[in-house]
């Protein structure tokens, strides 16, 4: 028995001192400030760090396929492992959407620089049914001047159905008899997978910044990617309605006439020795019957005939005053500015109407032109008054200017 006044000492352990921190006032305050410690350090990590972000889904693997191309070569998309592929699908006969595509194609890989173009193979597969020959993509490779840059593949129309149905190309013939198809460009990385999809519009000055979006696509999945250069925006376009805006640049729609090639000394000597061109303004101020074309239309005896039939109607033009014509060449197909310039002054000689290149297609989007040839009737206002679609005769060419023109007599 102990008496009053006495405190007995018992030995600590373990379990008498996790109790006693239980009975104790910490037991709840500490868990408190350790998750108050922890909120407040993830707190200052987020502040600081940059936000987390899902994984990026991986690129799908392009259809394989096998072919033949142009050469009548079997071609399959795996055997360019390695390379990077521009894939699109055209018609061999088109005249619209077709021959832009493959200008920004072709466009795209010179912006890439000659190193670079080496590893990237351009690829086309027809969507013409009633144009399955080899030498159905043969002529069109010829025509663009492409035989040597790319391979543009047909088959059976089984075997091309497939490969549409792979890629999810719109395919279909309309009551008119032309080939209605997706007009897209893909770009497959070198290990086979698809890593972007392009679209063309319906507009010739696009086919710059078409071809720059293109490579700016290409240049990240090629060792070291070359600086690419700027796309030039589009002109403000005409319309049929409306009239363009008061402060349209006559800068902008003024372009030099391509002289006629004489017949004396070499063509280097002609073409350096020939006296600075004329001018000839498409302002609001200077209306005109505007034939747009393409030398890759026809031959160039055949091209003189109709450009002939325009310079027949000049004639008229002038007794009528009626817009007088010019003949506008839209993205000369030439490798170079230089041969371009050749070519259509071979095509100018002998011609009573002014002759232009229209190089970055900003006339031709101007003027809204949808085809090849395509004839459009400007006013002084910068209205529209008509256009047409195909070739035309001189009389026909006198009797639009007659029945649409303003100042017709």
């Amino acid at each position: 028995m102990y008496g009053r006044g006495y405190s007995v000492f018992m030995p600590s352990s373990p379990f008498h001192r996790a109790r006693a921190f239980l009975q104790s006032p910490w037991s709840w305050r500490l868990p408190l400030l350790a998750a108050a410690a922890l909120a407040a350090a993830f707190l200052l990590l987020a502040k600081f760090l940059p936000p987390l972000q899902p994984p990026a889904p991986a690129a799908p693997p392009a259809p394989n396929f096998l072919l033949r191309d142009q050469r009548g070569r079997r071609t399959s998309l795996d055997q360019f492992r390695g390379k990077v592929v521009l894939l699109t699908f055209l018609d061999p006969i088109c005249r619209q959407l077709c021959p832009l595509t493959t200008q920004s194609m072709l466009d795209a890989v010179q912006r890439l620089g000659p190193a670079a173009a080496q590893k990237v193979e351009l690829l086309g597969v027809n969507v013409n049914l009633q144009r399955l020959q080899v030498a159905d993509v043969a002529a069109y490779s010829r025509i663009h001047a492409l035989r040597r840059h790319w391979r543009f593949l047909t088959g059976s129309p089984a075997q091309l159905k497939k490969v549409w149905r792979a890629y999810h190309v719109y395919v279909a013939i309309s009551p008119g008899g032309d080939v209605e198809h997706f007009s897209v460009t893909y770009v497959i990385g070198p290990h086979g997978r698809e890593r972007a999809v392009f679209s063309t519009p319906m507009r010739y000055a696009a086919v710059g910044s078409d071809s720059a979006a293109l490579a700016k696509a290409i240049a990240p999945l090629l060792p070291g990617p070359p600086a690419l250069a700027a796309a030039q925006p589009p002109l403000v376009s005409l319309s049929l309605t409306e009239p363009p805006p008061a402060a349209l640049p006559a800068a902008k729609l003024s372009y030099p006439i391509i002289e006629p090639r004489p017949d004396r000394t070499s063509a280097h000597d002609r073409l350096r020795a020939a006296p600075a061109p004329g001018r000839i303004s498409f302002a609001n101020a200077h209306p005109h019957l505007v034939l747009f074309f393409a030398g890759w239309l026809a031959s160039p005896a055949v091209l003189r005939r109709h450009l002939a039939a325009l310079g027949h109607y000049a004639l008229s033009a002038k007794l009528h005053h009626w817009p007088s014509p010019v003949a506008v060449d839209v993205l000369p197909a030439e490798p170079s500015p230089a041969a371009a310039r050749r070519r259509l002054a071979s095509l100018a000689a002998g011609l009573r109407i002014p002759l232009v290149a229209d190089s970055s297609g900003g006339l031709a989007d101007a003027y809204q032109v949808n085809d090849l040839p395509w004839y459009a009737l400007g006013s002084p206002s910068g209205r529209l008054l008509w256009r047409h679609d195909g070739w035309l005769s001189a009389g026909a060419l006198s009797q639009a200017a007659r029945a649409h023109s303003p100042d017709a007599k």
